[in-house]
């Protein structure tokens, strides 16, 4: 084939019929300043394109239709049926291809594992918070989760100011956050408490049993399925509180390995217990909430309702004391920093990534938590102990494994 034929081909795929640059006055062709073929080129093949597959639809939007375009001829477009979407400018004149490629590449890949990352940086914080609670000496529980809401209402009250959510919330939601602030505030007083009054990781594993209560009480409250697992793993969990816990009923007077004397052992594993009842009735009040209610405003009225609780009770008490200066001081500070960014790495964990995979990632406290009592505390856990963290961990593991499973069948099915 000779090179003038190859031309004119070219030119009747690429050019309108009747435009200045169409094969039936390309001789006498004469561009005037500013008329690039490269920017006719471009007009043309968008105008054809849009013709031929939204059937004049934009422009009778505009009130034309489509053969009313001067020298638009049929509006059959022989560009339009040479040139594939995939090979048509859409972009305005000075764009690359590559540009628009992107453009329409539509959401950037998530990075693989970063869920879980975020889960396990979490659980790293609240690990060490636990740590932390358990190093200071001589300041009540209930202080310590008085300084932590004080911060953290700091922390929240600009947030809410920039998302507009406003301070309340919704009318018919206000009563579950009010639920939600003082069982939430409750259970993290109770957790701290535990930990002053026994070994830190026996009141860790309690407290990581509320998976289990969780899935029982969104049976009662919220009619959801309850199976013969649930009850198994709910048998498991207790199993293990019961050998954490040692009571004298059923092992005798002596019994070692615990951190005082008897009697602040089972205080910490009643306190414990109860927090984690208490923290597994706040998950259902958060599902029963649902998306409606903005997270930073759950934790708003977690950290106002703690705080006006903890200031309460403290003084009623007589427990109030000034902090001394140095070590303790930045203790207080670094739990309530670490406790805001605990919070918010679980909250991104869960917006990225399963709960099931979640939960799992949350086990790590129990280890960490003996790893700390061994390192900065010089006890290491009895057979009593690490066999009462099996049974929780396999309850809470079996609960996760068994939602992650359930709802990667119900995907699977749609």
């Amino acid at each position: 084939m000779d090179e003038p034929a190859q031309h004119r081909h070219v030119a009747v795929a690429l050019y309108q019929a009747g435009s200045p640059g169409s094969p039936d006055n390309h001789d006498n062709q004469t561009p005037t300043a500013g008329d690039e073929p490269g920017e006719e080129e471009r007009v043309h093949l968008r105008g054809d394109y849009l013709d031929e597959e939204d059937a004049g639809g934009q422009e009778e939007a505009a009130g034309r239709g489509p053969d009313s375009r001067p020298g638009s001829g049929t509006g059959t477009g022989a560009g339009a049926l040479l040139c594939p979407p995939a090979l048509c400018f859409r972009n305005t004149p000075g764009s690359s291809k590559e540009e628009s490629t992107q453009a329409g590449s539509g959401k950037p890949k998530k990075c693989p594992g970063l869920g879980l990352f975020y889960a396990f940086l979490a659980t790293v914080f609240f690990s060490i918070i636990a740590l932390l609670v358990k190093t200071i000496q001589g300041i009540h529980a209930i202080e310590i989760s008085a300084i932590r809401c004080f911060f953290q209402m700091l922390f929240v009250f600009p947030l809410l100011i920039y998302h507009k959510t406003g301070f309340l919330g919704p009318r018919d939601k206000r009563i579950y956050l009010v639920l939600r602030g003082f069982l939430g505030s409750n259970a993290m007083i109770l957790l701290f408490y535990a930990v002053q009054q026994m070994p830190l990781a026996d009141a860790t594993v309690i407290m990581f049993s509320n998976p289990v209560f969780t899935s029982l009480l969104a049976w009662i409250f919220l009619k959801e399925k309850c199976t013969l697992w649930d009850c198994l793993f709910t048998a498991f969990t207790l199993t293990g509180v019961i050998l954490i816990a040692r009571p004298p009923f059923l092992f005798g007077e002596v019994v070692g390995g615990i951190e005082g004397d008897y009697t602040n052992h089972v205080k910490g594993t009643i306190a414990a217990f109860a927090g984690a009842v208490g923290a597994a009735f706040t998950f259902v009040i958060l599902r029963k909430m649902g998306k409606s209610v903005h997270y930073y405003l759950s934790v708003w009225y977690y950290a106002v309702i703690g705080l006006t609780e903890c200031i309460i009770t403290v003084s009623v008490l007589g427990e109030w004391k000034i902090p001394s200066c140095g070590r303790d001081r930045w203790i207080l500070v670094l739990i309530a920093i670490l406790g805001i960014a605990g919070q918010t790495f679980l909250t991104k964990a869960l917006q990225i990534e399963k709960a099931g995979p979640v939960a799992l990632m949350r086990t790590v406290d129990v280890v960490l938590a003996f790893f700390f009592q061994f390192v900065f505390f010089n006890r290491a856990p009895t057979w009593w102990s690490l066999g009462g963290a099996l049974c929780v961990v396999a309850s809470t593991s079996g609960v996760a494994l068994r939602k992650w499973y359930t709802n990667s069948r119900k995907n699977l099915k749609r």
